[in-house]
């Protein structure tokens, strides 16, 4: 076994003024404003050429692309992903309220541009459930099945199936512009506040809201859908309400199609190691359904729902609908949102699985183009699937050429292949969505990882869920947000306080309840707080101190008091000395006021008499550990001052150690500093203070070692114990043995 590694470091204790003295710091001259603009402004070569990089990303890779290695990787992986894209665009189009050809229309136009614009290299970009779910309750709310629409003036000379796409369409180019703004103002940052508990749990939620909307679908049940708080109460109700009109055909092919994909997607995530593409069981059973269905004739005999006519080809550009973006403006920012995490989400896990960046801006001008263009063409609201890009990813795909070729392949359905889907039943396609449910399902498994890892994150997990499977999902991502930032006061406000005490032979300070043998002088406390100190826990700050030491506003009251009894009894011998300050009055001594203000010092060490009680200061240093405080407001300024200020006019040394030079700068343009407190109470390390507090008060007798076991402290007591029994004992039979 090695020798462990030594280091021995001998230097002077540091202050921070004597620091400050020793090693002369840089002085910054910040920039200004007009800096920055003139920076941003000066244009050459290298900032042209990068600018174009960052918004063409196209160009960056297709300059190192491998034609003999990735291209054919790139074609098997665009046919297999456009399979699963095909299907899915199909299916995803129930959620969104709207007939089944416009899920190719969102499979083909996002991707075009994405193409040119994005920075991922393996997410396939398309529909996905979630979004589909949250522009589907839009469309319902302002076009139900069951009644009239809401009174928009772009309404007036459309069926409901025009009306639908056209709310449709105009959220998605919504959705698109708020992304846009986003990436444009560079504040991709804002996805950072959707933690992954926060998505997984809303995520899960969706998953639940989508389960339920294609009950009705697997079912063969005409229930119109419903949309608001507890809508998937509702929706379950009428579903029950129904239930003996199931129609047998569609109940009893979505069992089969459920079975069989399932057991086929199980074989394909087990070896597909093994196998050189995941078998496109969707699309097989797809054509299937089309062909039993056609062949007989399920939509005549057995009353079933079929997908219907399909749109050839591709309808002229229509404009979105100004009224429909005052009707759904709330409903469309969250959509952009949960759009743009997931799918950074995603493309995140890929970059690193394959060392290469992404730009979190870059994605949102991406898919804010890509949202507003395929608006323009009527497709809905577009961003990833996991399972998708699974497929792009372990099918071979290196770059978005295979996301493109998948476009071609929804491109070639729609124009030439789209009337061979039309006899396809639409159970089907809601059971081909219950079974891409799978993954988002199993999350409810992270519940017990939470609870026994980090509790707050469960909450947060469990409220977000609740919130949107109740409240409805955009409710429910506000409940969820709400949640989240009150777990993070919670912990900023209730962190949690330790007293430190040193390791022997070490210059390390660790809690002392987590150590056997730990080094602790007396009169000495080191207390550390792991939080920023802001006006939320300032209270909880100055609260946990007086638990370290002592109550300095208690011990003044009582040496008031003390005082005063004193004065009256004539014991002029126990005071020190006199001062030069006026008498005060009996009122003012009842106050927590400074000891200064009294009319006499008093030794309170000394023996006093019996009927005067006075709180024992064993406390002579504290010394409060600031490394992790990462800022202090005003009102924490305010209120460490007056803590601060109690415990020096109370004769204790306080030392504030590790401060981050930021925070000493504000400290001195907020005037903190005064004649009290003072700059050289502040020292860089925790030793540095510790040195000097032994240097200034020495050690001696009193100094204490605590061992926290028991056969150091109560096994000396026993051994003396034993040992005087023995020594009686031996007087005794000595004494015996003389009288006998």
């Amino acid at each position: 076994m090695s020798t462990p590694s030594q280091y021995v470091v001998a230097r002077h204790v540091y202050s921070e003024d004597s620091f400050a003295g020793d090693h002369e710091k840089i002085h910054r001259v910040p920039k200004t404003g007009l800096d920055h603009v003139r920076g941003y402004l000066t244009c050459d070569s290298k900032r042209a050429k990068a600018a174009v990089l960052s918004l063409l990303p196209i160009v960056g890779w297709m300059r190192s692309y491998r034609v003999r290695e990735w291209l054919l990787g790139d074609v098997v992986s665009g046919i297999s992903t456009g399979l699963v894209a095909i299907m899915q665009g199909l299916a995803f189009s129930l959620l969104a309220s709207l007939p089944p050809s416009y899920g190719l229309y969102t499979a083909f136009f996002p991707m075009l541009t994405y193409f040119f614009l994005g920075t991922s290299r393996h997410i396939s970009v398309g529909s996905f459930p979630v979004l589909s779910l949250m522009v589907g309750a839009v469309v319902t709310r302002l076009v139900p099945e069951d009644g009239p629409p809401a009174n928009i003036t772009s309404f007036e000379g459309l069926t409901p199936d025009q009306q639908r796409v056209l709310v449709a369409s105009s959220v998605t180019f919504l959705m698109g512009i708020f992304q846009l703004a986003m990436g444009v103002l560079q504040v991709g940052f804002i996805v950072v506040y959707l933690s992954d508990t926060l998505v997984s749990g809303f995520t899960t939620a969706a998953a639940v809201h989508i389960l339920v909307s294609q009950l009705k679908f697997v079912l063969g049940l005409d229930v119109p859908g419903i949309n608001g708080p507890l809508a998937i109460i509702y929706t379950l109700e009428k579903i029950f309400v129904q239930i003996t009109l199931t129609n047998i055909c569609d109940l009893v092919m979505s069992i089969v199609i459920m079975v069989i994909v399932f057991i086929v997607k199980e074989l394909n995530d087990r070896y597909k190691a093994k196998l050189p593409v995941p078998v496109p069981i969707e699309a097989i059973m797809t054509i299937i359904a089309c062909g039993v269905s056609y062949g007989f004739n399920f939509e005549k005999r057995y009353d079933v729902d079929i997908v219907g006519k399909m749109v050839s080809g591709y309808e002229s550009p229509i404009a979105p609908s100004v009224e429909v973006f005052r009707e759904s403006a709330v409903e469309a920012f969250p959509v952009a949102i949960v759009g743009f995490a997931v799918a950074f989400s995603v493309a995140k896990v890929y970059s690193i699985k394959h060392d290469y960046t992404i730009d979190g801006n870059q994605e949102l001008i991406a898919f804010g183009v890509s949202n507003i263009f395929g608006a323009s063409f009527r497709s809905f609201a577009a961003s990833t699937a996991l399972s998708r890009t699974a497929v792009q990813e372990s099918s071979g795909g290196k770059t978005q050429i295979a996301g493109l070729i998948s476009a071609m392949m929804a491109m070639m359905v729609t124009v030439a292949l789209g009337f061979l889907l039309e006899p396809l039943p639409t159970s089907v396609l809601g059971a081909l969505v219950i079974v891409n449910l799978k993954g988002m399902l199993m999350q409810f498994r992270e519940i017990l990882y939470l609870w026994r890892r980090d509790k707050p994150e469960c909450v947060v997990w469990v409220g977000t869920c609740l919130g949107a499977i109740l409240l409805g999902l955009d409710l429910g991502l506000a409940v969820g947000l709400g949640v989240e930032l009150l777990t993070v006061v919670f912990r900023t406000q209730f962190p949690r306080c330790s007293v430190l005490a040193n390791i022997p032979g070490t210059d390390l300070y660790r809690d002392r309840k987590d150590h056997l043998h730990i080094f602790e002088p007396k009169g000495v406390k080191i207390f550390r707080i792991p939080s920023p100190i802001f006006f939320a826990n300032i209270e909880f700050f100055r609260e946990k101190l007086v638990e370290v030491g002592f109550n300095p506003l208690r011990v003044l009251r009582k040496r008031n008091k003390a005082l005063r009894t004193i004065k009256k009894l004539g014991l002029g011998d126990l005071f020190c000395q006199e001062t030069n300050e006026p008498s005060v009055n009996k009122e003012e001594l009842d106050q927590p006021s400074d000891l200064k203000g009294l009319p006499f010092r008093m030794d309170w060490n000394a023996e006093l008499p019996t009927n005067i009680r006075v709180p024992r200061v064993d406390l002579h240093s504290l010394i409060l550990d600031f490394s992790a405080v990462s800022f202090l407001d005003i009102s924490a300024l305010k209120g460490l001052r007056m803590a601060l200020k109690e415990f020096i006019r109370m004769d204790v040394d306080v030392y504030i150690v590790s401060c981050d030079v930021h925070i000493l700068e504000k400290l001195h343009n907020c005037m903190f500093f005064d004649e009290e407190i003072l700059t050289s109470m502040f020292f860089p390390t925790l030793h540095d203070a510790m040195l000097h507090v032994l240097g200034t008060h020495k050690e001696d007798k009193s100094t204490r070692v605590v061992m926290q076991h028991w056969h150091l402290g109560e096994a000396k007591k026993m051994y003396f114990l034993i040992y005087f029994v023995c020594f009686t004992w031996s007087l005794f039979f000595k004494w015996t043995e003389t009288k006998l």
